[in-house]
């Protein structure tokens, strides 16, 4: 049996079920944390009743969805209804199979296995499909439930999420370029053999966290859910673990979108940019080597450790963001995708072109043409009429 598990089958489902068991756990203290956070940012205490600083919160708050009533409209459409949030949750789980969590070990008796589940040559098109997917749940959830509020946010939710997905796939278009690359894995490879997408495409990094926002349809981008004009948007009428799902699937989502953010801009499991030079030219700091490139179990441990620690950075940031900004208005969230974000790709994709075909994709000049794209965006903008939205009728003329 230990034989068969230091395979690369049998290693990949070991890594399937452990990594199944970390995220389902991450993603429920991910609602503690997002209380704790939400009660710093607040001047307030949050959850610390249940267990040790309210650590078995979590534990609690399961219990009480596992025992609540589950209600159906009498007038909604019974299997889709049931269906909807078992969509969205599965998507959300299914994405992280393709993420590259810590690069290769080798087992005592000669076997050599990489951390990763799925292994393929278009690892980043699966992402893109599996993600892609998370509409139907949502929207399918707005309709079934046969209640105006619910369509409307599933409407809403549907046409965020495609909106967004446009930059988003624009970002890592950037990426895709500039690597030459569909395999995570070997995207990472080449940013920790030369420098981190972050440095080179600061633009497209910041495009992609906004996209992953959106997707997740997290504040400031919950219009789907806004309580002021939809109760609770497209899940109003659920109740009890159907009306977990959905939470859960988000958390989930987050979790994944930074797998991704990590893969595609951080440099995976590398501590620090250059980290190569560094262990190569800097006293002391051999051990940054030894990370990246020794195929030891425990250096194994040690890239995953990292890799998880910058998806918590990365959530964290989710959460402050949340608790920080207001929620948009829906022409101004509609108006930022495609007049903002959508011509600010194409520009970093025709940059990107023009730096591939002249062998300087990584160099100096992508982050200077970042700053350009970003100025000539801000120029054209700026040549445009203010067009005053949302005004009430009885208000002067401006």
């Amino acid at each position: 049996m230990f034989d068969w598990l230091t395979t690369q089958p049998g290693f990949s489902v070991l890594l399937m079920v452990t990594m199944m068991v970390v995220i389902l756990t991450s993603v429920a203290y991910c609602i503690y944390f997002e209380r704790k956070i939400s009660a710093w940012i607040q001047d307030r205490i949050g959850p610390n009743r249940v267990g040790p600083r309210g650590l078995l919160q979590p534990i609690a708050d399961g219990l009480k969805f596992l025992l609540k009533e589950d209600i159906t409209p009498a007038g909604a459409d019974r299997p889709i209804f049931m269906l909807a949030p078992m969509i969205i949750f599965v998507v959300s789980l299914i994405g992280f199979a393709v993420i590259p969590w810590g690069g290769r070990i080798t087992f005592a008796n000669g076997n050599s296995v990489i951390l990763q589940v799925a292994s393929l040559d278009v690892g980043l098109l699966y992402l893109l499909a599996v993600a892609s997917l998370g509409v139907y749940g949502v929207a399918l959830g707005g309709w079934a439930s046969n209640n105006k509020y619910s369509f409307f946010g599933g409407m809403r939710a549907a046409a965020q999420m495609l909106s967004y997905e446009i930059p988003l796939g624009l970002g890592i278009l950037v990426v895709v370029l500039t690597s030459g690359e569909l395999r995570l894995e070997h995207i990472v490879a080449g940013q920790q053999a030369g420098a981190w997408n972050l440095l080179l495409h600061p633009l497209a990094f910041g495009m992609v966290v906004v996209g992953a926002l959106a997707e997740s349809n997290r504040m400031p981008f919950d219009l789907a859910e806004a309580e002021q004009e939809l109760v609770g948007g497209y899940h109003t009428e659920y109740s009890s673990m159907k009306f977990a799902l959905f939470f859960l699937a988000e958390y989930a989502h987050m979790i994944t979108s930074s797998a991704l953010l990590v893969a595609l801009f951080l440099g995976g499991w590398e501590l620090v940019p250059f980290g190569w030079w560094l262990a190569l030219h800097v006293p002391g700091l051999g051990w940054l080597g030894w990370i990246n490139d020794s195929t030891h179990w425990s250096a194994g441990l040690v890239r995953l450790g990292m890799v998880y620690g910058k998806i918590c950075a990365f959530i964290f940031l989710y959460m402050w963001v949340r608790w920080t900004l207001p929620r948009f208005r829906y022409d101004q969230l509609m108006r930022l995708a495609w007049r903002a974000l959508v011509p600010m790709g194409l520009g970093l994709v025709i940059l990107v072109g023009v730096l591939v075909y002249l062998d300087r994709a990584i160099s100096f000049w992508a982050p200077l043409g970042n700053l350009v794209v970003v100025l000539l965006v801000w120029r054209m903008l700026s040549l445009r009429p203010v067009r005053v939205t949302g005004r009430q009728a009885g208000l002067p003329a401006v």
